[in-house]
């Protein structure tokens, strides 16, 4: 029987539930689809704070840098709002995803039919459904270039430099065009080449690449049309790659348009096939061990995780199709109507579970 090894996170709040329900989940399908996972549990953020005064400590960077993905719950919470900036638990995020090399950030938006009534943008927009998939650039640009205060002539200043280098954006146009060739294969290239050198050498870099994948059809959208006909016309987009702080925020815009922040995954990857998987929601320390907490993001993240990093795309198509069934019989309080049966977060990985 093939194993996967898998370092577990579940972090603060409702962390610990969601990850629980996604982990019942996982070990369901390996029993259908003839795998296992050998899981090693380790601290991220708050708790890690807790037990060894720092958000990402040296015994959880060796083990995920010795597993084959890494599966997060949440981090964070008002307990720890008194550490300074440097130790505070989303730190731990930014110091494992520059460890772990992980540059590209997959944010699938998705509309589940039984949840259409949830979306803000009109049903006749949304048609038979809504399926994007943004590819973000994780660790260059903006948020990463040189930056700074001044003051000149008693007038005070700052300033934030959007930088790249051609391999990192080759890098992540290349896995653009990867994720396009199996999918729908149109690939939109989301810049203000209008504007900045650093778009026109996005726009340089992806007409090179093209010329590797014929089949892809490509185009080119400028950052302020696209959040547009995000919420005018979401259907003509399938995949989209962009520059970090672009695809910030049409990702989250893209997450509304899904009608709940409880079910959207996300996957952020290094090269090969190794993977932080995890859900967009924070750890809403107010419901935290309620049972309130929705686990489906999270499990659709390791959905994520069967598909991208361990090549399992049967037992990914079960999972998410467990979940559309599971939507059409039961609720979590933050997606419930009147009509559906409302369960507790175990009860919904119960439900998931048995649905696969």
């Amino acid at each position: 029987m093939k194993e996967y090894n898998i370092t577990v996170l579940k972090g603060d709040g409702i962390g610990p539930e969601i990850v629980d329900e996604a982990i019942k989940v996982l070990n369901r399908a390996g029993e259908k689809f003839g795998f296992k996972f050998n899981y090693n549990y380790q601290l991220l953020g708050g708790c890690a704070i807790d037990a060894t005064g720092v958000p990402y400590p040296q015994e959880t960077a060796d083990a995920c840098k010795a597993s084959q993905a890494v599966l997060l719950g949440a981090v964070g919470g008002p307990k720890w709002d008194d550490q300074p900036g440097s130790n505070r638990p989303e730190k731990g995020l930014l110091a494992i995803r520059e460890d772990l090399g992980l540059f590209a950030n997959l944010r699938p938006a998705k509309i589940f039919a039984p949840l259409k009534s949830a979306s803000p943008i009109k049903e006749e927009i949304i048609g038979d459904g809504l399926d994007i998939l943004i590819v973000r650039e994780l660790t260059g640009g903006i948020y990463f270039g040189d930056r700074g205060t001044y003051e000149e002539n008693g007038v005070v200043g700052a300033y934030d430099t959007e930088r790249y280098t051609y391999p990192e954006i080759k890098r992540i146009v290349k896995a653009g065009f990867e994720y396009a060739m199996k999918r729908e294969k149109r690939l939109t290239c989301v810049d203000k080449a209008n504007v900045l050198d650093s778009s026109r050498l996005w726009r340089k870099v992806m007409e090179e690449t093209a010329v590797d994948y014929p089949e892809v059809e490509v185009s080119y959208m400028y950052v302020d049309n696209c959040a547009m006909q995000l919420v005018r016309n979401p259907n003509q987009f399938d995949t989209i790659v962009t520059s970090n702080i672009f695809g910030d925020i049409l990702s989250d815009e893209a997450s509304m348009i899904s009608g709940s922040i409880g079910m959207l995954a996300s996957a952020s990857l290094a090269e090969g096939t190794f993977g932080l998987y995890e859900p967009i929601h924070g750890s809403a320390p107010d419901i935290a061990g309620q049972g309130k907490a929705n686990p489906l993001a999270t499990i659709l993240s390791g959905a994520m995780m069967l598909r991208y990093t361990f090549g399992e795309a049967e037992a990914a198509d079960a999972i998410e199709k467990a979940v559309d069934t599971a939507l059409t019989l039961v609720r979590t309080p933050d997606i419930f109507e009147d009509g559906f049966a409302h369960v507790t977060t175990s009860q919904m990985g119960d439900k998931v579970a048995e649905l696969l």
